[in-house]
């Protein structure tokens, strides 16, 4: 597997797509790795270079030793970008991987052409609500956070129908290394990009899942609003949308990526 060894971390990334494309790359949630993307792809790698990498602490990639910051997620991606000597891509995050892109706009706006933000806020949960959670895994482990996930990232019709989805969902959180986890936890906790958002003058998609309830569609409107130069769209999905509805979800991120500059209100 692809790994780029960087200054203080390995990343493990995946890249496809015809090299002479404009690039676009994917940055995941907390709590799953790169495979998260894997039904997005296919629709958006005929047109674009598409990088997808493991969020340090996930999947491949390594687990220096913490505290870290949401600034040190996001110069991990910028170090990759340079590995690859990609510049001015397009992004799309999700999440965790949402605040990433958040962070980017407001400190490296040259490195990102356009920017995609689903399922995210720029302040997710409530310091409480993280406490809670890291005691949870400190306590027990990734048992108790693989054994809800399901309940937490996805709709219950949509649980019901797929088992064995929810089978891999739950593996996906068991594999990720705990002070990873934790260390990402703390990020989340500690990180309030409200105040920033009139600075991003990137153009944003936001994409909300409408059952989500870690960051329900109340968040993605006001991203929405707080950025100067954004559309919004809604999907019936809850925190995964991008997993539970690809189809739409790849639609969406292809057509904003494709259109012209000035279309997207």
């Amino acid at each position: 597997m692809p790994v780029a060894d960087l200054h203080h971390v390995s990343l493990h990334y995946e890249i496809s797509g015809p090299e002479s494309a404009p690039a676009v790359v994917f940055s995941h949630s907390l709590g799953t790795d790169l495979h998260m993307w894997d039904r997005i792809v296919p629709h958006l790698e005929r047109d674009f270079r598409v990088l997808r990498y493991d969020t340090r602490g996930h999947g491949g990639s390594s687990t220096p030793d913490s505290p870290w910051s949401l600034r040190l997620l996001a110069e991990d991606l910028l170090c990759l970008l340079d590995a690859l000597c990609l510049d001015g891509v397009r992004f799309c995050g999700l999440s965790l991987g949402g605040q990433v892109g958040l962070w980017l706009g407001v400190h490296s706006p040259d490195r990102i052409h356009k920017m995609v933000l689903a399922n995210t806020a720029a302040k997710i949960g409530s310091r409480e609500s993280w406490d809670a959670r890291m005691a949870t895994v400190q306590s027990q482990g990734m048992a108790q956070i693989a054994v809800t996930a399901p309940d937490r990232w996805f709709t219950g019709p949509y649980i019901a129908g797929h088992p064995d989805e929810m089978h891999r969902v739950r593996e996906l959180v068991l594999r990720t290394p705990q002070p990873g986890y934790l260390a990402c936890c703390a990020v989340l906790r500690d990180t309030d990009q409200r105040g920033d958002l009139a600075h991003i003058q990137t153009p944003c998609l936001i994409i909300a899942g409408t059952h989500d309830a870690a960051t329900p569609p109340a968040d993605g409107r006001a991203l929405h609003s707080g950025l100067p130069h954004a559309a919004y769209a809604e999907l019936d999905a809850s925190h995964l949308s991008a997993w539970e509805r690809p189809d739409e979800f790849a639609g969406l991120v292809r057509n904003f990526l494709l259109e012209k500059e000035g279309a997207n209100g």
